[in-house]
């Protein structure tokens, strides 16, 4: 299942706030705000953070379930 957070209308600082608050892994955090922030793929994502296309997608889809729970 994918977490559409657009649905919540946040702003990017919003969002921020959200992610520093509720992702305690800072490599994750440093995904997910490159994702949803800055709007990098995820081949970008693996590049940038020497991991696996599979992995990014795992940390965003995970890290995006946690988010969507705590709203």
């Amino acid at each position: 299942m994918r977490i559409n957070i657009d649905r919540f209308n946040l702003s990017n600082s919003e969002v921020c706030y959200l992610i520093d608050q509720w992702i305690r892994n800072e490599r994750d955090r440093a995904i997910l705000k490159d994702r949803l922030i800055n709007g990098l793929t995820f081949e970008r994502l693996a590049e940038k953070h020497d991991m696996s296309v599979r992995q990014t997608k795992n940390i965003v889809y995970k890290s995006m379930e946690k988010l969507a729970s705590r709203l």
